[in-house]
């Protein structure tokens, strides 16, 4: 007695499915391999290609920064010599005076900011006292 799963292949079937899981093994292999290939390429190319970007980006920082020290040079080198045109102006007033008003101005501007400073610093981290009372008792009962 014969059932449908045991149907007896013939020599050119059993060739035909030998060979076909036979040329299955190395094709997916191939196909495994290549995948893994093109992913391995993109993320290199990609990782070259964030790279890129971070040293233009640095580039393009460090240009800035350049042209921001020699404004501030300039914009020194201007005041500077309006100061010193100023004390020759006033005359006999001496050069320890005007470094003592140097000195104080910048002691008043340092103050100032520790002032603002410490002050918004303060406001940021803590929150108002709520009106309300507490939800929940603050005490636990025993």
């Amino acid at each position: 007695m014969e059932t449908d799963t045991d149907i007896r292949l013939t020599p050119a079937r059993r060739l035909t499915r030998g060979l076909s899981r036979t040329a299955a093994g190395p094709v997916d292999i191939t196909r495994g391999t290549l995948g893994l290939v093109a992913q391995s390429v993109g993320a290199t190319f990609g990782g070259l290609r964030q790279q890129f970007r971070k040293s233009q980006a640095r580039k393009e920082l460090r240009r800035e920064l350049a042209d921001a020290k020699s404004l501030v040079a300039h914009e020194f080198a201007d005041v500077k010599q309006a100061v010193q045109e100023l004390a020759e102006s006033k005359g006999g007033r001496g050069p320890r005076r005007k470094r003592l008003l140097i000195a104080a101005a910048g002691v008043t501007t340092l103050a100032g900011g520790a002032a603002l400073f410490s002050t918004i610093r303060r406001s940021q981290r803590r929150p108002e006292p709520s009106p309300l009372p507490p939800s929940v008792p603050v005490e636990p009962k025993p």
